[in-house]
């Protein structure tokens, strides 16, 4: 089963202030613990990505009504609807992935952090309507992905 781990944003990391508010030897801290952190998912086999977003002002959104794009750039009002990081998984089960959600560096905007983990679907979740043929174009592009990376 694969998750996402949404780190939600706060009013920090949408000023770039780091995450919390810190900076210097506290980043540096956290960064370490972070790293700690997905170096022992990696070597349990269950990390698979990952990373931290600039906050929404250096980002923009595409608004479709009718069939017709709007964009609009950030920033955008509410920091607690916002995404920060992310980080994919693979594990047997969702308790696994709560447990290691548990797991997240304490250090993370000084202990008062939001994470969401979302399952992903996978091609069996379709059931029929993922044809043979369907099946065949998912696998030619993840065999593209893998190229692209």
């Amino acid at each position: 089963m694969r998750f996402v781990i949404f780190r939600k944003a706060d009013a920090e990391t949408e000023a770039e202030l780091g995450p919390g508010g810190m900076q210097g030897p506290e980043v540096e801290a956290l960064m370490a613990q972070m790293l700690a952190y997905n170096e022992e998912m990696a070597k349990a086999g269950v990390l698979l990505g990952g990373d931290g977003l600039m906050p929404s002002s250096r980002g923009l959104k595409v608004k479709f009504s009718g069939g017709k794009p709007t964009v609009i750039d950030g920033p955008f009002a509410e920091a607690k609807e916002l995404v920060a990081g992310y980080t994919l998984i693979e594990v047997a089960s969702r308790e696994e992935a709560i447990a290691w959600l548990k797991k997240w560096p304490p250090l993370d905007a000084h202990g008062h952090v939001e994470l969401e983990l979302r399952q992903i679907y996978e091609a069996e979740d379709f059931g029929e309507a993922f044809t043979p043929e369907l099946r065949e174009q998912n696998e030619r592009i993840r065999a593209l992905e893998g190229k692209n990376g």
